[in-house]
């Protein structure tokens, strides 16, 4: 998997969403994927989630609703729904150049002339971006390829669910934070973020990016388990580094942490919800292999 799971599986640049689901169908239908798992008097329902939108994922289906209405906690990696000014500092401190610092020579002038049409593709200001890291660029491209797709970050599932379980004064916990999300680029040295912006250039001028999101997103939109564990294995066996950083870094370095939050949370809690990237579902090494590992009963509902 490449560029754009940046996107789908960090919590960031997320926005409120009332507005944005006036219009959306009123049918609900199965979406991602979705894990029982118990212990000897506790359970916890896993939803996998993607975090960009469009109206018509929503309304989620009944097992997850009745789940949250039925919750006392719920658990997402990172609350969207939290204060943004901790987002802020962490896009600050690894994303961007420090002010006043002078912008290093490096890939970006190289990469200018392939650059600026997709700045003006997506709507972005060239004097905004250039401050950002090269990891920063790839990811704001990759939300400007996204959006052109109709999916938005606005109607992300964890913001949707965050804003549903504040409604009904339901505890969110974070497994997760910005900081530690952040630093997971940000401790990419200069030469390896190059890889990953030029990795990202490359993917939407090819239109690989748009292909693999729109391969996500349906999988997501309709269940398709047989999709993920297609799209796990590809994976897997991409070779590109952009692909790998993905695999090794955003995936099965993140998954360990993510399981023992979520373990956690179901010996303390007789009813919770935990939502996370459905990448970390399915495949090797995934979330509900490792909380099988623990001897806990993990149940795939869909």
């Amino acid at each position: 998997m490449r560029r754009q799971i940046i996107v789908m599986f960090c919590g960031f640049f997320l926005l409120p969403l009332q507005a944005a689901l006036a219009d959306a169908p009123p049918v609900a239908q199965n979406r991602g994927a979705l894990f029982k798992v118990q212990d000897a008097s506790h359970t916890l329902y896993l939803f996998g989630t993607i975090h960009v939108g469009a109206p018509d994922f929503y309304p989620l289906e009944p097992t997850v609703t009745q789940a949250l209405e039925g919750a006392g906690v719920l658990a997402l990696e990172i609350d969207p729904g939290a204060d943004p000014r901790a987002a802020l500092s962490a896009v600050l401190k690894y994303g961007m150049e420090a002010p006043g610092s002078k912008v290093p020579a490096d890939c970006r002038q190289t990469l200018a002339p392939r650059l600026a049409p997709l700045l003006q593709k997506y709507g972005i200001p060239a004097e905004s971006v250039a401050p950002m890291k090269p990891w920063m660029l790839a990811s704001m491209l990759a939300i400007g390829e996204f959006s052109t797709l109709g999916y938005r970050s606005d109607l992300a599932v964890d913001n949707y669910l965050s804003q549903q379980a504040k409604a009904r004064k339901i505890p969110v916990l974070e497994l997760e934070s910005m900081e530690g999300q952040m630093a997971l680029f940000g401790a990419m040295s200069p030469v390896d973020q190059c890889r990953f912006l030029e990795d990202g250039v490359a993917s939407i001028e090819d239109q690989e990016q748009s292909q693999e999101a729109r391969e996500i997103a349906n999988a997501w939109r309709t269940a398709d388990a047989a999709a993920f564990d297609k799209l796990a294995a590809k994976a897997a066996q991409d070779p590109s580094f952009a692909a790998q950083f993905v695999q090794k870094v955003l995936l099965d370095g993140r998954n360990p942490a993510l399981a023992d939050g979520i373990a956690k949370l179901l010996a303390r809690e007789k009813h919770s919800l935990a939502a996370i990237g459905v990448l970390h579902l399915v495949g090797t090494k995934s979330v509900p292999d490792l909380l099988r590992q623990r001897g806990l009963k993990v149940e795939r509902v869909y």
